[in-house]
């Protein structure tokens, strides 16, 4: 079974992918600077989800 965050990383990059190869508008860059000024909950989530066995890893190496 493929684990929640190894999902979430890959739609992340296969939606980052279709992003680039649409040429006619930069939606990459616009989405990138919309995260930057407003930090929408939605993203804070979505990082959540990415590093969630990241922080499983730490707390049973004790690392904060």
């Amino acid at each position: 079974m493929i684990k929640g965050s190894i999902v979430t990383r890959l739609k992340c990059a296969l939606v980052i992918i279709v992003f680039m190869l649409i040429p006619i508008i930069p939606i990459t860059g616009t989405i990138g600077l919309f995260i930057l000024i407003f930090r929408p909950i939605w993203f804070k989530k979505l990082i959540d989800r990415v590093y969630v066995n990241k922080k499983m890893v730490n707390e049973e190496a004790g690392i904060d």
